[in-house]
């Protein structure tokens, strides 16, 4: 563009000044014959550029306004994560900030997991998965790291809370995301970021270590939706380290067509209770159809252990419980039973509400299933119209089992 104006310039410059000598030599009587035709044809271009040069101005303008409102909404999105959805609930002490009740859980939510980031940088080695230890509750999953590995953020987010808990996490970090998750970080020997600083998916925001409740370094990882905690290896697959699928779905059930505590996702068959005042371990285990003992399994607590309202208290579905009652059994028939999927076919929810008389099956020849990449037990089971439950017995696995690519899983 510059390059054009020099140039027309220049020509208008001799059209003025030397033109007239020209014709002169000449011996035209009249150089204006010539001469204004040639100085309309250089001032249209000139007007031509300027028209152009602002166009172009205008267009830079309006990109640099759109990208400038972009990175505003983002981060505003990354100062006040998923505030609707917590109620704006933002508080530097708790692990679960709903503890004290309050919480309420919609009919349905998304998570975006496609921009996970692993949390470790060295090889996965998973040294305990999520479940009952003993007589607590894992609530995580524990990857090997050396102290002073760097740990990285799984997800765009802003730090809740940054402290330290000798008989616990150790040091550790929350971070709440704009998905709607939040994560947790323990056992760190030390904090690179600050609380309520904003965070990237892979930024590094501390080193490995083995503080606080710890036998050796490791990472212990969480991933808990409005301060309940889910196991990370419904998100992840931490064979890979990366995750099972780019959306998981949450659902809140209802039984018997009223509103719940209860929710599910979209691969986990449990549900969660989350404890109201008045209520003991004996009147959950009568709603689920369960027992007491297998309560306390399920969540490394003793029969006589005190509950606190807001605790969320994981129940065996009356699906594949061997302890519930006729009347919360399901229907396994897979041409009657009520499912509910999401995407990449995997079950979310199976319905509460139908009762269901079990019918022996004859004698059939082994029919078995090759693992491919994204296949889930409760797929399999739909597939084959059989039950998690019957897939585990008739392999010897169990429902957190990670299926490996290229397994025969005998299906009947």
């Amino acid at each position: 563009m510059k390059k054009n104006l020099l140039l027309n310039s220049v020509l208008f410059f001799c059209v003025v000044f030397l033109a007239p000598s020209l014709y002169a030599q000449t011996g035209e009587d009249d150089p204006q014959i010539l001469l204004f035709p040639l100085m309309e044809e250089h001032v249209s271009s000139l007007m031509a550029d300027r028209v152009e040069f602002n166009k172009d101005m205008g267009m830079g303008m309006k990109l640099v306004e759109v990208n400038e409102r972009a990175a505003l909404l983002s981060r505003e999105s990354l100062m006040f994560p998923a505030d609707e959805l917590y109620n704006s609930n933002w508080e530097n002490k708790w692990v679960n900030p709903f503890r004290n009740g309050g919480v309420v859980y919609p009919d349905s939510f998304l998570v975006d997991c496609s921009s996970f980031i692993l949390p470790i940088d060295v090889d996965i080695k998973v040294t305990s998965r999520y479940g009952p230890r003993g007589r607590r509750m894992h609530r995580g999953i524990d990857l090997k790291v050396q102290k002073g590995d760097t740990i990285r953020a799984a997800f765009d987010g802003r730090v809740r809370i940054r402290a330290y808990e000798r008989s616990g996490y150790g040091n550790y970090l929350v971070i709440r995301h704009s998905n709607g998750l939040e994560t947790i970080y323990g056992h760190l020997s030390k904090f690179i970021v600050a609380e309520d600083q904003i965070v990237k998916a892979g930024e590094p925001i501390g080193l490995g270590g083995n503080t606080g409740r710890s036998t050796g370094s490791h990472l212990h990882f969480e991933t808990r939706f409005l301060g309940v905690d889910i196991n990370p290896e419904e998100f992840v697959d931490f064979t890979v380290g990366e995750p099972h699928q780019d959306q998981y779905v949450f659902r809140n059930l209802k039984l018997n067509g009223r509103n719940t505590n209860i929710f599910t996702a979209s691969t986990n068959p449990s549900v969660y209770h989350v404890v109201k005042s008045g209520e003991t371990l004996g009147k959950i285990a009568r709603k689920y159809g369960t027992t007491v003992n297998e309560l306390c399994r399920l969540n490394g607590l003793k029969t006589t252990s005190i509950l606190r309202v807001g605790q969320s208290i994981r129940c065996s579905l009356g699906v594949d419980s061997q302890n519930s009652s006729p009347a919360q059994q399901v229907k396994t028939n897979t041409s009657t039973a009520k499912t509910t999927t999401v995407a990449a076919s995997s079950v979310a929810v199976a319905s509460l509400q139908e009762n269901v008389s079990m019918q022996p099956q004859e004698e059939v020849e082994p029919v078995y299933h090759r693992i491919q990449s994204g296949d889930t037990l409760s797929e399999i089971a739909q597939k084959y119209g059989t039950t998690v439950t019957k897939l585990c017995a008739l392999n010897g696995i169990s429902r957190t089992t990670i299926l490996r690519l290229g397994r025969n899983l005998r299906c009947m």
